[in-house]
């Protein structure tokens, strides 16, 4: 099996592998005051199985609405995103600027117009400038190309605050042929599940059919962009897609090709999940929380969320400070019914607190290592079963205070 992960912030190594198929594009279409690009589109050659994870959040945005009611399908052919407006809450005129976008895709491209998915995100509240959507839109599909510059520049035209592409390409070999996937991400802040303010677009020249394609995404989802959290506010227009073009001539997979495929989807949603509280707002630590020994997953990940959304814990994790009590007290009222005595918890592999005792340790060693590094590792084990979780936040900083106080004005 040969595996890569290539990301935009990072030294390219390979030449990126672009799954057969597809063609991309990213331009400026003006929606961005910035004049920053906010107009991408991913566009497939040909019909392609299609499966989508959204936002359980009961005010969901108009494109989540739309391709909601289209997925899972065989027949899509296009994913068009904006960026700089979220196209949520805008009652039955943002849902007519889905479908009108949707449609003008389709005219160019010569398909249905629902076969064509649409995202959006930014602020809330505001209708979308359609004549600046629909001209960018024109240039977008004109400009679409299967080189890797076109895909990085798509993965550029979908960020808000983020402060680098999230871009993601990994290559197996599957019963003696690769199989490439491609994934891009945004997000950085209004991030809490079920999900987060996120966008993420999968893209395969595998050949799945829909239902496992969309059983495959769910359980990815579940254990990667379900397990990130920034401020713990869940978005309305989260959404991950994952399209498949079946390349040329290949075969479905089924059986052990089938299970390779679904590890590839996870690790390619594990790497950019973990991107999104990594570029969190003013984030100046990275926070990876492992919850083990729980009787079931949904306890393991209660107590995780619980530690990741705790302002104590994330502002203590950014002071340098090593006040364990924070992480313990969060754990204990995640809702897990387990005894104090149960519980033990390790900060950057020391250990603190073990079988509800506090134990001694070098305070200033520890604090400096918080002060240090930017990855911070923070592990609790009961005693209650065999089930495990791991969750990924940042720290809590005066800049993401700051970003967030002034980004309408």
């Amino acid at each position: 099996m040969i595996s890569q992960s290539i990301t935009d912030h990072l030294p390219a190594g390979e030449p990126l592998p672009i799954p057969a198929g597809f063609r991309a594009a990213g331009v400026r279409a003006g929606i961005k005051e910035s004049g920053a690009p906010d107009l991408a589109v991913l566009v497939a050659d040909g019909d392609c199985a299609a499966a989508g994870v959204f936002t359980t959040n009961r005010i969901a945005a108009a494109p989540v609405q739309w391709d909601r009611a289209l997925l899972p399908s065989t027949k899509a052919r296009a994913v068009v995103v904006n960026s700089g407006n979220a196209n949520a809450a805008t009652g039955a005129q943002g849902l007519a600027d889905a479908r009108r976008t949707a449609t003008r895709a389709a005219e160019v491209i010569g398909c249905e117009p629902g076969q064509v998915l649409v995202a959006s995100t930014g602020v809330i509240g505001h209708q979308l400038p359609m004549e600046k959507v629909e001209a960018g839109l024109a240039r977008a599909l004109d400009a679409a190309a299967a080189g890797e510059g076109a895909f990085r520049a798509a993965a550029g035209a979908i960020l808000t605050t983020d402060t680098h592409p999230k871009l993601v390409a990994r290559s197996v070999e599957v019963a003696g042929a690769a199989v490439n996937l491609l994934g891009m991400a945004k997000g950085a802040a209004m991030i809490g599940p079920n999900m987060a303010t996120m966008l993420g677009f999968l893209l395969t020249d595998a050949r799945v059919g829909p239902a496992d394609l969309q059983a495959i995404l769910r359980d990815a989802v579940d254990d990667s962009f379900n397990c990130i959290s920034v401020e713990g506010h869940m978005s309305t227009n989260d959404t991950v897609l994952l399209l498949a073009s079946g390349g040329v001539d290949r075969p479905a997979l089924n059986g052990k090709d089938l299970d390779v495929f679904k590890h590839l989807v996870r690790d390619c949603c594990a790497d950019l999940a973990r991107m999104i509280p990594e570029d969190g707002e003013g984030a100046t630590h990275l926070i990876t929380i492992e919850v083990e020994g729980c009787a079931d997953v949904a306890e393991a990940r209660a107590i995780a969320r619980a530690v990741a959304d705790s302002p104590l814990v994330k502002t203590a994790i950014h002071g340098a400070d090593p006040n364990w009590g924070r992480i313990v007290s969060a754990a204990g009222y995640a809702g897990v019914p387990f005894e104090e005595s149960e519980l033990s918890l390790w900060l950057d592999g020391v250990p603190l607190y073990r079988g509800g005792v506090p134990l001694p340790f070098d305070d200033a060693a520890v604090s400096g290592r918080l002060r240090s590094e930017r990855d911070v590792q923070i592990r609790l084990a009961l005693g209650r079963g065999p089930a495990k979780a791991r969750f990924w936040t940042c720290d809590l900083t005066a800049e993401y205070v700051r970003l967030n106080a002034d980004y309408t004005t």
